[in-house]
């Protein structure tokens, strides 16, 4: 007879780790199937070439210090190499604007004074929405008392904004990052750098009309340095996920390296266990998927499972990613023109024009030749990641779709072209420093991670895939539409971004269920 276990997690992502470590530290016994042969997802430090590390996420701007205590994460091994990066707006010209959380540099006294008050304003905003992210999503129509209190409550935080700021909540968190950089600001530099974290990881840009704000709103979340800051962790963000796996481990989860989940089996209509790839089949109380919601419901799930019309709502979501990333192999420190030393993060683009006219370029499934990106070099804060005097670029480009014309392999060597040409004119003489490279389009991300379509964020993050509408209403709380079926992954509330969140949430959840 095979061992009984109270849980089982598909995928050893960030999320799923954090839900393993919460239902283990409440007494559940854990198994934790990862088809990889790493565990941690995008959020894993691999090495991309001898000698050089990276991780497709480079720093944890969401990331929670609730998470990090309640699982001794620092205990075992979690620590960061640099707490609060700033992020420098580059234009190819030697401008250069530095800004952070708190203050701005480089932009004349309009644009200072400007700055304090759009900063005061968002972290209004963000306080009101923070208590959303680490708690159950409320149903609607549902009618339980939770979540009348929990509408009550959110109604009750944004009221008290008072009258005038109340509107400006209700008003701005539907505008495009267009309109609130032209509201706020002058210099097309400054517009163009607070634009970027409006927009990265979705399928967006700064007209686009789908709500901006809110994905700004969530980055500001994390308070691991304070709002809008940039936690670095030292040796990659593999330090986090590795610190879960390890707190998780601690507590009695069990994790099992490549073992491909082939489907979930359902009994009289209730998920009683997995089949792997093997024919194996072990049985559980609680199946919790960490995959996306297409893989979720669709392949491990099934839609024979599912009523039409929910399975039409997944059909829907949009999960067609938009960013690639680019890790560099350097043999000496790049100089930035604009910049003494890149410390911090670099936006590389000169007006959310340049933005726009890059993402126009993916509606047609093409690139641009001057391709938006942010850039991160970690080595200058964390030795472990190359070798004395070596260095890593970690760079976040838009726009690359993911189905773009002809396939990728068509169009592999034409993009990193483009890459190189574009860090040429904000760095020149870049080309000459790179020993290796590595490039991971929407297509690599999928294929190599396991993601439906390589979005980032297993879906859009936008107002109509909010709160207790994500990833779709009938599965907004954790739960699913098949009793014992759960999920734990950045699909579901509150989002994406490295945070454990929405894993802490399925830990919740199920084990409120138990009480």
């Amino acid at each position: 007879m095979s061992k009984q276990y109270d849980a089982i997690i598909i995928g050893a992502g960030h999320n799923g780790l954090a839900c393993a470590g919460y239902l283990a530290r409440d007494n559940k016994k854990v198994l934790v199937l990862e088809a990889n042969n790493f565990i941690g997802g995008m959020a894993a430090t691999r090495e991309f070439a001898p000698g050089f590390h990276a991780s497709v996420a480079h720093t944890l701007p969401q990331g929670q210090s609730a998470l990090i205590s309640d699982l001794s994460l620092k205990k075992h091994g979690f620590e960061l190499a640099a707490k609060n990066l700033d992020t420098t707006a580059l234009d190819g010209e030697g401008n250069a604007i530095t800004f952070n959380g708190k203050s701005v540099k480089g932009v004349d006294a309009n644009d200072q004074k400007s700055y304090g008050e759009y900063q005061s304003l968002l972290k209004k905003f963000a306080k009101v929405l923070k208590p959303t992210w680490n708690k159950r999503a409320p149903r609607i129509g549902g009618g339980e008392i939770k979540d009348m209190i929990t509408f009550a409550k959110f109604g009750w935080d944004v009221r008290t904004l008072g009258r005038d700021t109340m509107r400006e909540f209700t008003r701005m968190i539907f505008l495009p990052a267009q309109d609130m950089m032209d509201e706020h600001f002058d210099n097309p530099l400054l517009k163009a750098g607070l634009s970027w974290d409006y927009n990265v990881g979705n399928i967006l840009a700064p007209r686009s009309p789908n709500n901006a704000v809110l994905n700004q709103l969530l980055k500001l979340s994390g308070d691991v340095s304070g709002h809008g800051g940039l936690p670095l962790p030292k040796g990659g963000m593999g330090s986090f996920v590795n610190a879960l796996a390890n707190s998780a481990k601690t507590s009695g989860t069990e994790i099992r390296l490549n073992t491909r989940v082939k489907r979930v089996v359902i009994e009289n209509h209730v998920a009683v266990g997995v089949e792997l790839e093997d024919g194996e089949i072990i049985h559980a109380k609680r199946i919790i998927s960490n995959a996306d919601p297409k893989t979720s419901f669709l392949k491990l799930l099934g839609a024979a499972n599912l009523e039409i019309q929910f399975t039409n709502r997944i059909n829907r979501l949009r999960t067609e990613g938009l960013v690639a990333k680019v890790h560099l192999a350097l043999n000496a420190l790049p100089n930035f023109k604009g910049m003494t030393k890149p410390e911090g993060r670099m936006i590389l683009a000169p007006s959310m024009q340049y933005i726009e006219n890059a993402y126009d370029q993916s509606k047609y499934r093409s690139y641009a030749e001057d391709l938006p990106m942010e850039v991160v070099i970690p080595t200058l804060h964390d030795k472990t990641l190359a070798a004395e005097g070596k260095h890593v670029l970690s760079a976040t480009i838009q726009y690359a779709p993911r189905d773009v014309e002809g396939g990728w392999d068509k169009h592999r060597d034409s993009f990193m072209k483009n890459v190189i040409a574009t860090l040429e004119k904000f760095a020149p003489g870049i080309g000459d420093c790179i020993e290796a490279s590595e490039l991971l389009t929407p297509a690599d991300l999928e294929q190599q991670f396991n993601v439906e379509g390589g979005h980032w964020h297993h879906g859009e993050f936008a107002i109509d895939s909010w709160w207790m509408n994500r990833p779709t209403y009938g599965a907004s709380q954790s739960k699913t539409p098949v009793s014992g079926f759960y999920l734990c992954g950045a699909g579901s509330h509150p989002g994406g971004g490295i945070m454990g969140a929405a894993g802490a949430n399925a830990a919740r959840a199920i084990i409120a269920e138990d009480k």
